[in-house]
């Protein structure tokens, strides 16, 4: 019995490879890439990170979380009707080809297709689809606490993407200030999956694909599925620096995740609780979104020209300028000993000792530090760094 679970276990993964979402998700990771490189070869004339590294990202799935969750949801004995899965593709599907992460959170799409087919289980809808019925379901038989369980822990995966992707991906885009000067703001935005396994008892899949993998339990059958969840986001920041911003924004998903779960859990008792923890959260998400959006509007910015040095909007990965430290929003006062206002001055500085190179710098808490470090032969004659000008 326990080879034949194995052999169920690799065709699902084989089924996995064959969801249209998977490869409509990766199409759109390369594309990003395409984009921010553009973006910042139109701005800075070189790119910071590879025009690969979005799918990279995209494909290197975190099996720990994926492992954690899918134990979770057998040892708890969540079901989840085929239905529901199959119209959260579709709804993934749509939110990403309409290009608007904001929707791509799974809080999102888990309470549209759940609303859906609750909707039509209680006026009593169908339709079909390419031989696929779709009947709707109650939430009083237990789906609102699976969903919002599932929502909740998928939501914690989305908050520690977003601390971890955000300040990563985050491109610098430079602008024009109202007093005609440039400065820069910053825009990630990227997608990623987490492949989960989910046990549907009994035909309901085999009803509709009689290949499908099934196995036997005793006397009952069950369906295995490695389903890929694919969530985004994006974001622009312009008054934070986005080492500090995103790890807020994450934290604001966190707690949101919390308080999901606290609803799936009171649903067991009340189903009700459930459908409104799920509809208020997903509004709550779009809002945080909103908030955040808001709050980077305005006339302020964190990378800006000054008059006490020059102002790094970034750092090639890799570069003399990331082995001594620097980082965005950290500002030059000197090169070499000499004291440098503009970007010009800071490489004439750093020809003065084309062998050695040696920094004061401003960071973020207005300390003046030191940082040095041997220019070799092969290094960027810029030492890596992005600047304004």
């Amino acid at each position: 019995m326990y080879i034949d679970i194995i052999i169920e276990v690799l065709m699902a993964v084989l089924r996995f490879v064959m969801n249209p979402l998977l490869y409509i998700a990766a199409f759109f990771a390369v594309y990003l890439g395409y984009r921010r490189v553009k973006r910042e070869r139109r701005f800075f004339r070189i790119r910071i990170l590879n025009g690969w590294s979005e799918l990279t990202s995209f494909l290197k799935i975190n099996w720990m979380e994926s492992l954690i969750i899918s134990v979770l949801i057998l040892a708890i004995g969540l079901v989840v009707p085929n239905e529901f899965l199959l119209l959260l593709i579709a709804v993934s599907i749509l939110a990403t080809i309409a290009f608007i992460f904001h929707l791509l959170s799974p809080i999102v799409t888990i309470a549209i297709s759940f609303s859906v087919l609750a909707g039509m289980a209680y006026f009593g809808q169908t339709f079909t689809v390419l031989n696929f019925t779709f009947k709707g379901f109650s939430y009083e038989n237990g789906a609102a606490m699976t969903v919002a369980l599932l929502a909740g822990m998928l939501l914690i995966v989305e908050a520690r993407f977003i601390r971890l992707a955000g300040p990563r991906f985050a491109s610098p885009v430079v602008q024009q200030t109202k007093r005609g000067r440039n400065a820069v703001t910053y825009f990630s935005k990227s997608i990623s999956v987490v492949p989960l396994f989910f046990i549907i008892p009994g035909d309901a899949i085999a009803a509709y694909i009689p290949w499908w993998p099934q196995f036997s339990l005793g006397a009952k059958e069950f369906s295995l599925v490695l389903f890929p969840f694919v969530f985004g986001f994006q974001q622009m920041t312009k008054r934070t620096l986005p080492v500090y911003f995103y790890p807020k924004y994450s934290r604001s998903v966190f707690i949101l995740a919390q308080l999901v779960l606290i609803g799936g859990l009171a649903s067991y008792f009340i189903p009700l609780v459930g459908v409104i923890t799920l509809i208020s959260a997903a509004i709550l998400r779009l809002f945080i979104s909103l908030y955040y959006k808001i709050q980077e509007r305005t006339d302020r910015y964190a990378v800006a020209p000054l008059s006490s040095g020059v102002i790094i909007a970034g750092v090639l990965p890799n570069s003399p300028a990331e082995k001594m430290g620097l980082v965005a929003g950290e500002v030059i006062r000197k090169v070499n000993g000499k004291e440098v206002f503009t970007e010009g001055e800071l490489y004439e500085a750093l020809q003065v000792n084309a062998a050695h190179c040696r920094l004061e710098i401003l960071n973020h808490q207005n300390e003046v530090r030191l940082a040095q470090h041997v220019v070799h032969s092969n290094d960027h004659y810029k030492i890596g760094l992005l600047l304004v000008n």
